[in-house]
Formats: structure tokens, C-alpha cells, sequence
């Protein structure tokens, strides 16, 4: 039913692979996603993805200078509890990211530089993108110029590129960072998920619908990917899923698994995905002066 509006959908949504460090040395790897609403290098995303981006210099920022106080530390008897101190004043424990750096992957030959727009309250953000001079993203997203037709029982789907595959990067024990390289895999496959509209999202603030209910739940590293019908037109943005208590529980029930006897319990939930409605995104692109394509 979706197979050539994914192929249609795929020329303009890419990933943002992410790689972080924890203070105790584990290097994660992560993703998101971002699609892109013309030509002139504009994509949407969500706001929350927007953040993380913009928190990557902060953090990134704090390590340094964490690494220059402890380069000065004299190695003595007194290393260690001085050392504690360092860790308590930049608030470090072993979880704590230190180190944080992102990809936008297939769409630039370079990028020098982006603009965000984040909306007051949705979780939708807009990115505008500075100083390519070749794209690798073949078209852009087409709007639902009437969304009234999308109903309580439609058929719509969802790409983004959760489960991350790519391992592309290192840490540089020389350098103490982390760093993309040029072995490895440096890709993750698409991942499309379907569903129909359960409900709708009031806006907080009283003016209409904000956002779609799906049936299915928005996988992380979906979040910022169109939801679609079946023509490739996009009716709306992944950003968030919402875990509903079914009320089935159970509790130290007797059943037989794997041949034994055992008491099992259960709390069941049903997983829906949450997006924002295309006519929040468009309202929000006319209001930045962002050109984008209605039919």
C-alpha cells in the first residue's frame, strides 16, 4: 500500500546520526530525523531534537575545560581527592554525558553554518541550512493542502530511521574525543511503520488540532519524520509516543512456560504515536517566511 510513497518519501528525509559520551568512557550511538519542505536547504524537525543539537556545544564546551583544570592537578597523594572536587564542581558522575556530536547525513556537500526556529509550544522546529553549494536530496515534502479528508480510521504511515546501525566513529584516547572516521558502516536503513488515526490532539491553546493519534507507536529515532498516505502526502510529523494503561493487569497468575509451572504478572500497555498535524507546520512555515508545497 506505501511501497512508492516510502520511495517518494525517502528523496527527502534524512537521518541525524548523533554520537555521545558518558563520563565513564561508553561512546552511544543515536538517531533522529529531519525532512526537508523545498529546495533551498529548509527542513522541519522536532523541537526536542532541535535541543539536543544546540546543547552539543555546551556540553561539549564544559568537557574541555574540565580536561584543562585536570591536566593541572599535581600527580600526588592528593590526586584523587582533588580529582573528586573537579568531578563535583562540573557535576560529573559515570552517566553524565560529556562529550556529544551530530551528522546530517546525505543532504550537503558542506554546511557552514544553520538557523533554528523553534515553535513556543509544539515540538516542531525548523531548520535552515547555510553555505552548501550542492544538494543530495532529491525533492522536498508536498502538504496536504485540505487535511479535513484525514478522519478516525485512515490509513497513514511513518519513516524515520530508529535502531541505529551505523559505527562510524571511535573515541581518540590521543585527543580524549570522540570522532567520526572514515571506516565502518556509516549508514542506518529506513524504517517505515503504519497505522490508522485513533484520535485527535487538541491545541492548548484553543485553536483547533494540534496533532494526530496513531494506532501504532512513533519508534525512537523517528521522531521529526512525515506521517503519509498513500500518494507520499504528508499530513504530519512524528514527535512522541504516549503509553496507554489497557487495564488487562494481572498479578502472580499460574501458567505454564517452557514446559514449568510459574507465576507470571503482567501490566499491559497499548503504545500510540503521536504527531504534529500538517497545519500547525505549514502555519509555522508561513509564519518564518518558509516556502513549502501544498496539493
Amino acid at each position: 500500500m506505501f511501497q512508492e510513497a516510502i520511495e517518494k518519501v525517502l528523496q527527502f528525509t534524512r537521518p541525524l546520526h548523533s554520537i555521545s559520551r558518558t563520563y565513564s568512557g561508553l561512546v552511544l550511538p543515536g538517531s533522529s530525523t529531519f525532512f526537508f519542505v523545498n529546495d533551498n536547504g529548509v527542513a522541519v524537525t522536532c523541537k526536542h531534537v532541535v535541543d539536543m543539537i544546540q546543547n552539543a556545544d555546551p556540553i561539549n564546551n564544559s568537557y574541555n575545560s574540565f580536561k584543562t583544570e585536570r591536566q593541572k592537578l599535581v600527580n600526588d597523594n592528593k590526586y584523587k581527592r582533588n580529582l573528586q572536587g573537579l568531578e563535583m564542581k562540573y557535576h560529573y558522575n559515570a552517566d553524565s554525558t560529556v562529550q556529544l556530536k551530530h551528522s546530517f547525513l546525505n543532504s550537503f556537500d558542506r554546511i557552514d553554518a544553520f538557523t533554528c526556529h523553534t515553535h513556543p509550544y509544539l515540538d516542531l522546529a525548523i531548520i535552515e541550512f547555510k553555505g552548501f553549494t550542492k544538494t543530495f536530496y532529491n525533492s522536498h515534502a508536498v502538504f496536504a493542502k485540505d487535511s479535513s479528508n484525514i478522519k478516525q480510521g485512515s490509513s497513514l504511515c511513518r519513516i524515520g530511521f530508529p535502531f541505529p546501525e551505523f559505527n562510524n566513529f571511535r573515541h581518540n584516547p590521543a585527543i580524549d574525543d570522540i570522532e567520526w572516521t572514515q571506516t565502518g558502516n556509516p549508514n542506518s536503513p529506513s524504517f517505515p511503520i503504519d497505522g490508522i488515526v485513533t484520535r485527535f490532539v487538541g491545541d492548548q491553546n484553543g485553536n483547533g488540532i494540534s496533532g494526530i493519534e496513531m494506532s501504532t507507536p512513533g519508534l525512537r529515532g523517528q521522531s521529526g519524520g512525515p506521517l503519509f498516505d498513500s500518494n507520499g502526502i504528508v499530513y504530519g510529523m512524528q514527535f512522541a509516543t504516549n503509553h496507554l494503561h489497557l487495564g488487562f493487569d494481572m498479578k502472580d497468575v499460574d501458567m505454564i512456560v517452557n514446559g514449568k509451572r510459574q507465576k507470571v504478572s503482567n501490566n499491559p500497555f497499548l503504545h500510540v504515536g503521536i504527531c504534529v498535524h500538517a497545519e500547525k507546520i505549514k502555519a509555522f512555515l508561513r509564519e518564518k517566511n518558509v516556502g513549502f508545497t501544498e496539493l
